[in-house]
C-alpha cells in the first residue's frame, strides 16, 4: 500500500506541470510593414521587437505589402531580424518587392496569399526608378545571396532578383530580374505556403492556443514618425527662423520664442531618436546659430562669423536629414540628398521671404495681438507713464549702438531702449522716432 502510495503522488506531482503547460496560450505579436522601407519603418520595426521582448511574445508574424525603400534602413532591419531569438514569419499579402524581399528573405519562413508576389530587389534612385551604380547592386547582391545561404534558400536565385544578367537554366533569362508569383515561389523555395490568413499560418505551425497582438505606435510614436519628412522638417525651419525673429522684433511676450524652441526640438529629437542625427551634427547645428547670434549682436558689420554661421547651420540641417557616416555618403541615395538639400534651403529662404515682407504686417494682426501683449498703458486710462519718453514722436538723434532690430538711441544727451521694424541701423547713424511702445522707443533711419 505505501509503494502504491508513493507511486500515485510522483504521478499526481509530475501531472501538474504538464498540465499547466497544456493550457497555456502561446504569444503571437503581428507588425505590420506595409509601407516605405525608410528611417521611420526601421525605427517601427525597432519598438515592434523591443516590445515582442518584453511581452515575451513565442512567435513574430511580419504582415507584408511593399515595393521596398531605402537600402540602408532594410539591412538594419533585417540584421534585428536575424538576430531576434524567437520565429519570425512572414506573411506577403500582396507584394514584397525590392528591399520587402530582402526582409522576407531574412524571415524564418516565408508565406504568400494568392496573387502575391515578391522579388524585384535591383537598386533604384531617384523618382525615374533608374537603376543606381553598379556599387549598390553588389552591395544588395552580397546581402540578398548571404540572406538567403543563411535560411536555406537558393542564394543564385536571391541575386537573380537583383541582376538581370544573371542566368539561371528554366527560371532566368538574361535581361530581366526575378519576380515570383506565389506559385513560383513555393516551386523554387522562396515559399512555405499559400494561405489567405495569418491564422491559417499558426494552424499550419500547429499553434492552436494563443493570443495574437497587433504592434500599434503610440501618440508620441506617431508624432516622431510624421515629423521625419523632408517637407515636415521645411516647415520646421521655418518657424525656428520666424519665431527668433518675431521674439527679437517684440521682445518679452514669450510665444514667438516658445514656437520657435518647441520646432527645434520637434525638429531634432526625431532624427536623433532614428539614429539619423549625431552628435557632432547637433553641436554644428547650435555653433552655427551662436556664430549669426554673436553676428547679429555683437560684431559690428558682417563678417567672418556670419558667413560660417550660414555655412554650419545649413550643412547641419542637411546632415540631420541623412544617414550618413561623417560625410560618407557611399549608400545614400541621391534623391535623399536632394530632398533633404532642397527642405533646408527652402526652410531658411521661406523664413527670410517671410521676415521680409511679412514681418511688419503680421505682428499687427488680430492673430498676433491676441497671442501678444500688446495693449497701451495709457494715462488716460489711468496708468503712469514715464515721462522721459512723453511728446517723444518725431525726435530725431543717432543710434547710440547697433539696432539689428533692438539697440538703444542717443535723443537730446539721454539714451534710451529702441528698435526698428526689422531695418538694420549702423552706430552713429541719424535716427527718427517714429512710435512709442511702454518705454522703449520705435525708430526708423532719419534722412538729413
Amino acid at each position: 500500500m505505501k509503494k502504491l502510495a508513493l507511486v500515485t503522488l510522483v504521478f499526481l506531482v509530475l501531472q501538474t506541470p504538464v498540465s499547466k503547460a497544456q493550457t497555456a496560450k502561446s504569444k503571437v505579436m503581428v507588425m505590420e510593414i506595409k509601407d516605405e522601407i525608410d528611417p521611420r519603418m526601421l525605427r517601427y520595426v525597432k519598438l515592434a521587437l523591443e516590445n515582442a521582448e518584453k511581452i515575451k511574445a513565442d512567435y513574430v508574424v511580419i504582415d507584408m505589402d511593399t515595393y521596398g525603400g531605402v537600402l540602408t534602413d532594410a539591412k538594419e532591419i533585417v540584421d534585428l531580424i536575424m538576430d531576434f531569438k524567437k520565429p519570425i514569419w512572414v506573411y506577403v499579402n500582396s507584394d514584397a518587392a525590392s528591399a520587402g524581399a530582402l526582409i522576407s528573405i531574412a524571415c524564418d519562413s516565408i508565406y504568400m496569399s494568392p496573387g502575391a508576389t515578391i522579388g524585384a530587389a535591383t537598386v533604384v534612385e531617384g523618382a525615374g526608378g533608374q537603376a543606381a551604380p553598379d556599387k549598390y547592386q553588389a552591395y544588395m547582391r552580397g546581402i540578398m545571396r548571404s540572406t538567403a545561404e543563411k535560411n536555406g534558400r537558393d542564394p543564385r536565385i536571391a541575386e537573380g532578383m537583383v541582376d538581370e544578367r544573371i542566368v539561371i537554366d528554366s527560371i532566368k533569362q538574361e535581361g530581366r530580374v526575378i519576380t515570383f508569383t506565389t506559385k513560383e515561389a513555393l516551386k523554387y523555395g522562396f515559399c512555405e505556403a499559400q494561405v489567405e490568413t495569418i491564422q491559417e499560418i499558426l494552424k499550419r505551425n500547429k499553434v492552436t492556443n494563443y493570443e495574437l497582438e497587433t504592434f500599434r505606435l503610440g501618440t508620441s510614436e506617431k508624432i516622431i514618425a510624421f515629423v521625419i519628412n523632408p517637407f515636415i522638417s521645411g516647415i520646421l525651419i521655418l518657424i525656428i527662423l520666424g519665431g527668433i525673429y518675431f521674439e527679437l522684433q517684440t521682445p518679452g511676450i514669450g510665444f514667438p520664442l516658445f514656437a520657435s524652441v518647441t520646432a527645434l526640438i520637434l525638429y531634432l529629437v526625431p532624427y536623433y531618436l532614428n539614429g539619423l542625427a549625431e552628435y557632432w551634427e547637433i553641436i554644428a547645428l547650435f555653433v552655427g546659430i551662436l556664430l549669426l547670434m554673436a553676428e547679429v549682436f555683437v560684431i559690428p558689420g558682417f563678417g567672418v562669423a556670419g558667413i560660417a554661421g550660414i555655412i554650419l547651420t545649413v550643412m547641419s540641417l542637411v546632415l540631420i536629414m541623412l544617414n550618413n557616416d561623417f560625410f560618407n555618403f557611399e549608400f545614400v541615395p541621391m534623391g535623399d540628398i536632394i530632398r533633404a538639400t532642397f527642405a533646408a534651403i527652402g526652410g531658411i529662404s521661406g523664413g527670410m521671404l517671410l521676415l521680409f515682407f511679412g514681418g511688419a504686417r503680421l505682428t499687427e494682426t488680430k492673430a498676433f495681438q491676441r497671442m501678444a501683449l500688446t495693449d497701451q498703458q495709457e494715462s488716460s486710462r489711468g496708468f503712469s507713464v514715464n515721462t522721459s519718453t512723453i511728446d517723444m514722436l518725431g525726435k530725431k538723434g543717432v543710434s547710440h549702438t547697433v539696432l539689428r532690430p533692438s539697440g538703444k538711441v542717443f535723443i537730446d544727451e539721454i539714451v534710451y531702449d529702441a528698435f526698428t521694424r526689422g531695418e538694420y541701423v549702423e552706430k552713429g547713424e541719424s535716427i527718427e522716432v517714429v512710435g512709442i511702445e511702454g518705454v522703449t522707443l520705435r525708430v526708423k533711419k532719419s534722412i538729413g
